[in-house]
């Protein structure tokens, strides 16, 4: 007997179709209570920052030219 897809025999007959719900069973199997389910509170707030991300991206631009122009010099 061959398990090639591509190589079946003519006359074997095809397997009846899976419901959605035993399909589920099958590819997931049963729910255990190994696993529990837990709520979890929510995130504080975050709080505000001094500087923004874009200043901080922009302070860096001005460290590298300035660094450039020093090496240049």
């Amino acid at each position: 007997m061959r398990f090639l897809p591509w190589r079946r025999a003519k006359d074997s007959s095809r397997l009846r179709p899976l419901g959605e719900a035993e399909a589920y069973g099958r590819s997931y199997g049963e729910r255990s209570t190994d696993v529990k389910t837990v709520k979890l509170e929510p995130r504080r707030p975050r709080y505000a920052l001094r500087v923004s991300g874009e200043d901080l991206r922009r302070r860096f631009e001005e460290r590298l030219k300035a660094r450039d122009d020093a090496d240049r010099a």
